[in-house]
């Protein structure tokens, strides 16, 4: 058998784009399919994250009010796609907030009053990495409230977001679905990065445990508050990349901040990976 083609300083040195190295490497006869596939991904994340700043622009210049709320289980992926929205946004007009546990005074109040005051202002775009959508899955599988508390909470979400949507407030609602053996798989990998370790915590490993009683208030949910202003968009997310991908297509599909001739890229999701609610029969989860 002959040697494997290897990549030399010299090579690297000769090329100076990802298209002159590819064909450098396609002359070698060397197979690199998850190198061309990562190549791919961060040349269409940047021109949609391109897209991204033009439309902060517009919502900075009309005053709009955009509030994107990541929902999913454990390790489904919502802060490596919130961190791929902010990467390169002005931080003067956009916001992230990860709230954590209620404090003693905000558990006597009103249950939406805390995220309330976290609502986008003119001109802000707002990435919620959870939301007051606490209550209808974590809460209650964890018995973190009770049962009239949670009951109370899905008669009055609708309206809460009717007002917001009589309001001019735009609320884009992903829920990301990740199956049970990827989200083990996921699990696995932070315990053995030093890096990621801090993620995991004993919610999590109890998120395998409790899996179906996960999907039971996930199936209530959606059925509760999955409405025509304000519905829930799934995101298959088993391949981070392709859902981070259509997850920012879905978002800037639902804004004319420009005309399609000026567009760089295409912004319409796939339909296999992105759906409304009522269109995904087959949740990963």
């Amino acid at each position: 058998m002959g040697k494997k083609a290897k990549l030399t300083i010299n090579d690297f040195e000769s090329v100076s784009t990802n298209e002159e190295l590819l064909n450098l490497v396609a002359k070698k006869g060397m197979s690199i399919d998850k190198v061309k596939e990562k190549i791919t991904y961060e040349e269409e994340l940047k021109k949609l994250q391109v897209e991204l700043v033009k439309l902060q622009q517009w919502v900075a210049k009309n005053n709009k009010r955009v509030a994107v709320i990541f929902e999913g289980r454990d390790a489904a992926g919502k802060g490596g796609n919130i961190r791929r929205f902010m990467e390169h946004l002005n931080p003067r007009s956009m916001r992230l907030v990860a709230l954590n546990k209620p404090t003693v005074i905000e558990k006597g109040q009103w249950y939406f009053q805390r995220y309330i005051k976290e609502l986008p202002n003119p001109g802000e775009i707002v990435f919620f990495d959870r939301s007051w959508y606490n209550r209808a899955v974590v809460e209650p599988v964890m018995d973190f409230c009770t049962k009239e508390e949670y009951k109370k909470f899905l008669v009055q979400v609708p309206e809460f977001e009717h007002m917001l949507y009589e309001d001019g407030v735009t609320i884009i609602k992903f829920w990301l679905s990740i199956s049970k053996d990827e989200q083990l798989r996921r699990f696995d990998a932070r315990n053995d990065d030093p890096l990621k370790r801090w993620k995991f915590s004993p919610v999590d490993k109890k998120g395998q445990e409790l899996w179906d009683r996960y999907t039971f208030y996930k199936d209530e949910m959606f059925s509760k508050t999955h409405t025509t202003y304000s519905p829930w968009i799934v995101v298959k997310t088993n391949e981070k990349k392709k859902a981070r991908i259509e997850c920012i297509r879905h978002v800037l599909s639902q804004f004319d901040y420009q005309t399609e001739e000026e567009l760089k890229t295409m912004t319409n999701p796939d339909p296999n990976i992105v759906m409304r609610y009522y269109r995904s029969v087959n949740h990963l989860d």
